[in-house]
């Protein structure tokens, strides 16, 4: 039966099903089989009934939701869902949709639950006797204990089982890998790890010197003959924070960053020093919702503007808000966890709320859905930001999904006679689903849609957008009322991909063939002040960039080597990293999943590149993590 439910979840959620990852499904199958057969065999004829359609009903509700959820969100749900669940009624038109979608999936996998209530009375559940017993829960454990020294002992490549099974939890690697089952284990483990106190055992503090690393390119803050150079660093002495810790973890970090090449300032290094910072993550926004004709504003900003050609938005593995937490702090969320909620408790100095409130700026965040959907109530305020959402304070009308036109008319007043202002919008507006009867947006701006030759969804996404681009067109006329567009840089990105649409959807929208690797992460990154002469980016980056570019366009101090991204017009070596640990640079795209490697045309590379860049992808993947974990922008700059 286990087997059965995971092959059905495989073949409605991935391209490839038979593959290795399905053997170590099957062998993890065997021993939570035989516990599952203890469990409905240990007792009297009756209750091993009972015990066994219960057993039975609740694999069927959990397979059948998961499929459901990954339909929706394009992962599977960590127990972190059910914190904020609460909060998710409004999706049940969404959710509806998505069962309907996938009917035929979800009759397949009631079919083994509808037996069982048909041919309970026939069935025979006989109590076992003690031994068979003790000899069945032995078998399991030598099972167990069998399949996961296998699964150990496979280590080869970059996203090997002995790397997804031991040191991260990346959950839809780990359903197609090891199984529901074994990854609902291995969620829960990892709950209760992070709900533990994160500090190792204190060892005796041993001086010594940071190891000289001068010959790495990618190490070696600064070097005598580039003593001329300027870099966007900190008063920070790694090395001899390193040298009086008696945390071998935290010493280990300091090493980390202080060999670290930080980024040089260049010529755009304080471009807006002084001026108002508007930074605005979207919902759902894609490339291909901007048009000359469509959404005119958003093109306009676009076209004059920072244009950036080569730019991602990841998606990430636990929830949305983790592209926001990556766009708002550059740093890599953590596996299993809600990062954003989990940084509410830690000192986040390179927050743009933070940095500019510290030199005088006012700050004020805005969300249009409700103010403590996953706990923004609790992590924008640490972010340095004076924060409202619905419920707290901004009367946007309820609908699903409210409008970010109502939400710039309701906010602009507060802050627009505040200058220098820093403010954060979260929108809404361009939230699934995209359909014309469950989507309040979509609706109000059908007509102006209705005759474009796209299918119905795709043209409901566009109207959602729409939404959008007049909230921007309201904004920027507002600052030009006030005679402050030009002294105002706007920050507009994606939390993510639009992957409310399918992917034959997108491809539409694109006028392209859209693929799963790496086109489907192409996003935006509009940087938009009234005046400037436009700029065009080739350089490849990703919304892990954002933050170390805003702060030095701002003029801020901040250390880029306390940041995962970096400043995407320095000179610094491009880099996008994806939640498989998958990574594109300026030379080479690099599929983790499957460890094969594209030079991108007119590049050379050496033997060793891969293998550098896979390295160092994992560290920043480690290290990011334990920042959080650790509260180490505290440790290293004194704030506790």
């Amino acid at each position: 039966m286990i087997v059965y439910f995971e092959t059905i979840l495989k073949i409605s959620s991935y391209d490839n099903v038979f593959n290795a990852g399905y053997v170590f499904m099957c062998l993890f199958s065997l021993p939570a089989g035989i516990v599952f057969f203890i469990a409905t065999s240990a007792f009297s004829e009756k209750w091993n009934k009972i015990i066994y359609v219960a057993v039975t009903s609740i694999l069927t509700f959990y397979y059948a939701a998961q499929m459901t959820y990954f339909k929706i969100f394009s992962t599977f749900a960590s127990l972190y869902f059910f914190i904020g669940a609460g909060k998710a009624a409004q999706f049940m038109d969404v959710l509806e949709d998505a069962v309907l979608r996938n009917i035929h999936m979800l009759i397949l996998m009631l079919i083994p639950s509808a037996l069982s209530l048909i041919f309970v009375k026939k069935m025979k559940f006989p109590k076992n006797n003690s031994r068979n017993i003790k000899f069945s829960a032995a078998a399991a454990l030598c099972l167990q204990i069998f399949v996961v020294m296998l699964v150990l002992s496979s280590d080869k490549g970059m996203l090997s089982s002995s790397y997804l099974y031991r040191e991260t939890f990346l959950v839809v690697d780990s359903i197609d890998r090891f199984g529901l089952l074994t990854t609902g284990r291995l969620d829960i483990q990892n709950i209760l790890k992070n709900s533990e106190v994160f500090a190792s055992e204190s060892e005796p503090v041993v001086k010594k010197e940071v190891p000289d690393e001068t010959n790495s390119e990618e190490k070696n803050p600064i070097v005598e003959d580039e003593a001329e150079a300027e870099y966007n660093v900190m008063d920070i002495d790694f090395a001899e924070l390193a040298s009086v810790e008696g945390n071998k973890e935290i010493r280990a970090m300091h090493e980390y960053f202080g060999n670290l090449k930080p980024t040089e300032k260049n010529k755009y290094t304080g471009m807006f020093k002084g001026k108002n910072l508007i930074m605005i993550t979207a919902e759902g926004f894609s490339p291909y919702a901007v048009d000359e004709k469509l959404t005119p504003t958003l093109y306009k900003m676009q076209q004059e503007g920072f244009r950036f050609t080569d730019f991602y938005t990841p998606l990430w593995g636990v929830s949305t808000s983790d592209g926001e937490y990556v766009a708002c702090t550059s740093l890599l969320p953590k596996e299993g966890i809600w990062s954003f909620y989990k940084s509410s408790e830690n000192y986040m100095p390179f927050a743009m709320g933070n940095q500019l409130k510290n030199i005088g700026y006012t700050a004020n965040a805005y969300h249009d859905h409700y103010f403590d959907y996953y706990f923004r109530n609790l992590s924008h305020p640490n972010l340095g930001y004076e924060y409202k959402g619905l419920g707290n304070g901004l009367d946007v009308t309820e609908t699903w999904p409210e409008s970010d036109i109502e939400m710039m008319e309701l906010t602009i007043p507060e802050y627009i006679d505040n200058q220098p202002f820093h403010t954060y919008y979260m929108t809404v507006s361009g939230h699934l689903q995209y359909t014309f009867s469950g989507n309040f947006i979509a609706s109000k701006n059908r007509a102006l849609v209705e005759d474009l030759p796209y299918s119905e969804r795709v043209k409901a996404y566009i109207a959602c957008n729409i939404e959008l681009d007049r909230a921007m067109e309201k904004l920027i006329k507002s600052l030009e009322a006030k005679g402050i567009a030009d002294d105002t840089l706007i920050a507009i990105s994606p939390d993510h991909y639009p992957y409310g649409l399918e992917k034959s959807e997108i491809s539409e929208l694109a006028g392209h063939e859209i693929s799963s690797e790496f086109d489907l992460y192409k996003g935006i990154f509009i940087l938009w002040s009234e005046g400037m002469e436009p700029v065009e980016i080739n350089k490849t980056c990703s919304s892990l960039d954002i933050i170390p570019t805003l702060s030095n366009l701002m003029g801020v101090e901040y250390d880029s080597r306390l940041l995962m991204g970096s400043d995407i017009l320095s000179d610094s070596q491009p880099l996008v990293m994806f939640s498989d640990r998958s990574w594109v640079t300026d030379k080479v795209y690099f599929d983790a999943k499957t460890g094969i490697s594209a030079v991108k045309e007119g590049q050379n590379i050496n033997d060793s590149y891969v293998e550098e860049i896979s390295s160092k992808v994992k560290d920043k993947f480690k290290y990011a993590a334990k920042i959080l974990d650790d509260d180490y922008y505290s440790i290293v700059l004194g704030n506790k």
